[in-house]
């Protein structure tokens, strides 16, 4: 009998707290069965077999360390609602003459209790939808799925082990907080911090500042390596900020409410205000968990299943035509020789080219100062040299060349040239370039044909249209005899020849591999370099590389979201039994269930929706910033990514007030009833 004792009661305890306990153990299940999926797929030989597979093993592999650590995080978190909530009870068997030893065998077997369950059942449900997850994977990558059924060991033993030790640390907290509290703070532990706190107006007008100044970059960064460069701080402004408006802006709108007489002497308004004023301090980190989790949930689908939706976007973007033949040249007896072999292959396979694209041009990369580019880094001051967005690349094109492709017939002087400038503008009348001259900026011209090259840069473009390319040539080998021993300048002359074929990806792709082969022989005959690209071999990367990302957007999706909800129902249940007692007085002095539930509505909408709001505004502002990362990407579609935004809010936020009626619905039933 005494074996069983303190398993009887942990598990009484647990049974009697079940509405609290149910959701924590469900969120735990949910946890290991989310990292054993993804730690199998991530390892899984059938996908890593597939094209484009490994690609997305990698991503999965990070994938799982983002689930580990945001699971330690959360379910510390969560774990103190049930403490707070049981210390009461722990206290009183203190009081009838249990020891904090007793109570630690209690804690000891709760946890166990919990861990074999959320092990057990987070395991079946793992293995068992292992195969619906690589089969999804499979169907992304386009591979051929077989219906073996196998579970991993390594994985198994893995995850058994990670949340095993978190278990662990999970109950080594829990005795922490029983060895040091005493048995009369653990009574009164519901009403620890039930003080009205003080507006903090200095931290709530430094987070406001605070905030204003990350929205300040995300929508005044113009180059897409500054914007993926200060993302992480923005995000980093945007958490310490949000976290410091919730916890004392919140506490001083209640402030600002209850001056407000019209406003705060209203029956439902008054009892909501007063509540919330006391809470708001305790409670403002909660909500401020709610909006950073909701609107990393609403960045991650939204940014993957738009790269996901636009992948042939961005295939195009990157491959603007099916075949790319670039040849390291632009002598004419070299070009002529790889295009004939082209043409011939083409020929025996009876297919002609479409949309031709051919052109030459000299590429150079430099920094741009004002008007002048330059090459040579130490002349650049310490705050250029960290400004990312003065790095270009330049692409010298020869006019005649620019309007055979524009369908032109522009004129130029020998000191002028047209311009095209991608991801910034230019705003000047002349340019400069070390080492070769000075040139009048004739005219911005709107828009070039695109090589693949600008678009998988990372920094921006200035295309240069010159009346002589030789004459460039010249100026460009003065710069390497200068610059090119300390590697610090490289120039690359190209022809570029490509086009569009009408017939299947199976057929492009050896067409691909025969001009490959072909071109070999030319390019070991004049010695120099011709790469032969092709958008069918590359689909299947694409579609891996952006199908993993959504693949892994989604799972972590759903695990911010569990985290979200759960905080959300605790935040209800815990402010339930805490209002109960101040209700049941209210109606004992005439105030009706009706009135309370008015009440109780005011205070959670007033509350609840705070978090939704506030990470729509984040996301509002961010898109500018998401939008130049994804150009990173390849993804340009500036459309497709507002319709997905405003699609995944739109979802979003029908599902956020879909749990705010379950949660407002619970909190009402325990503030109305006696049931402890």
């Amino acid at each position: 009998m005494k074996r069983i004792f303190y398993p009887r009661l942990a598990m009484t305890g647990i049974s009697k707290n079940r509405k609290i306990y149910i959701p924590y153990i469900l969120t735990c299940v949910g946890m290991v069965m989310m990292y054993y999926i993804v730690s199998f797929l991530s390892t899984n030989k059938t996908v890593s077999a597939i094209y484009g597979g490994e690609q997305m093993q990698s991503l999965l592999g990070m994938g799982c360390w983002i689930i580990a650590i945001f699971a330690l995080i959360f379910l510390f978190y969560t774990n103190s609602f049930l403490m707070r909530r049981r210390k009461k009870e722990f206290g009183l068997y203190n009081i009838l003459g249990m020891g904090k030893w007793n109570i630690a065998r209690i804690l000891f077997w709760e946890c166990v209790i919990i861990a074999v369950i959320a092990l057990l059942c987070g395991m079946i449900s793992g293995i068992l939808f292992s195969k619906a997850g690589e089969l999804l994977m499979i169907r992304m990558l386009g591979g051929e799925a077989d219906f073996s059924f196998y579970i991993d060991p390594h994985t198994v033993l893995q995850t058994l082990g990670i949340f095993g030790a978190l278990f662990l640390l999970l109950l080594l907290n829990a005795l922490r907080q029983i060895h040091l509290s005493n048995p009369l703070e653990l009574l009164r532990s519901e009403s620890v911090g039930e003080k009205k706190p003080k507006a903090n107006w200095a931290i709530a007008v430094l987070g406001v500042i605070l905030l204003a100044g990350a929205y300040y970059i995300a929508v005044t960064i113009e180059e897409p390596v500054e914007a993926l460069l200060y993302f992480f701080a923005a995000v980093a402004m945007v958490i310490i900020a949000t976290y410091m408006i919730f916890v004392s802006g919140s506490v001083a709108l209640c402030r600002i409410l209850q001056k407000n007489k019209r406003y705060y002497y209203k029956t439902n308004h008054f009892i909501s205000v007063s509540s919330m004023a006391y809470r708001m301090k305790r409670n403002g980190a909660g909500l401020a968990s709610i909006c950073i989790l909701s609107t990393m949930v609403l960045v991650m689908i939204m940014s993957t299943a738009c790269l996901y939706i636009g992948t042939e976007d961005s295939l195009r973007s990157r491959y603007p035509r099916n075949i790319i033949v670039e040849t390291y040249s632009i002598d004419d007896t070299v070009v002529n020789a790889v295009s004939d072999t082209t043409n011939g292959v083409l020929s025996e396979k009876g297919v002609s080219p479409e949309n031709v694209l051919s052109y030459r041009y000299l590429n150079i990369a430099g920094y741009l100062r004002g008007s002048s580019v330059v090459f040579n880094g130490s002349n650049l001051s310490a705050m250029e040299s960290i400004d990312f967005g003065g790095m270009k690349q330049l692409f010298i094109v020869p006019l005649e060349d620019y309007n055979r492709v524009m369908g032109e017939s522009k004129t130029l002087n020998s000191d002028e040239v047209l311009l095209y400038s991608t991801k910034s503008d230019y705003d000047y009348d002349t340019i400069t370039i070390e080492e070769a001259g000075t040139w009048k900026v004739k005219e911005i011209v709107g828009d070039f044909a695109d090589n693949g090259n600008d678009s998988m840069s990372v920094i921006g473009a200035l295309y240069l249209f010159v009346p002589d390319i030789n004459a460039m040539t010249q100026a460009f080998d003065n710069i390497i005899s200068k610059y090119g021993s300390d590697g610090e300048v490289d120039i690359y002359k190209h022809s570029y020849y490509a086009f569009d074929l009408s017939c299947g990806d199976d057929v492009q792709t050896e067409i691909e591999n025969e001009i490959d082969a072909r071109l070999r022989t030319v390019s070991e005959q004049h010695g120099i370099r011709i790469y032969v690209e092709g958008s069918a071999s590359e689909r299947a990367g694409f579609y891996a590389l952006y199908g993993g990302m959504l693949f892994l957007g989604i799972l972590l999706g759903i695990v911010f979201i569990i985290g979200a909800v759960l905080i959300m129902y605790y935040k209800q249940i815990t402010e339930g039994y805490e209002d109960r007692g101040r209700f049941e007085i209210l109606q004992k002095v005439g105030m009706t269930k009706r009135e309370i539930k008015k009440s109780i509505n005011s205070q959670v909408l007033t509350i609840f929706f705070m978090p939704l709001i506030a990470a729509g505004l984040h996301v509002a502002f961010a898109f500018p910033l998401i939008q130049k990362i994804l150009a990173l990407l390849n993804l340009s579609n500036t459309w497709l990514l507002i319709a997905v935004t405003a699609g995944c809010y739109v979802v979003f936020a029908v599902f956020y007030i879909i749990v705010y009626l379950i949660t407002s619905r619970e909190y009402y039933n325990i503030v109305s009833t006696k049931e402890e």
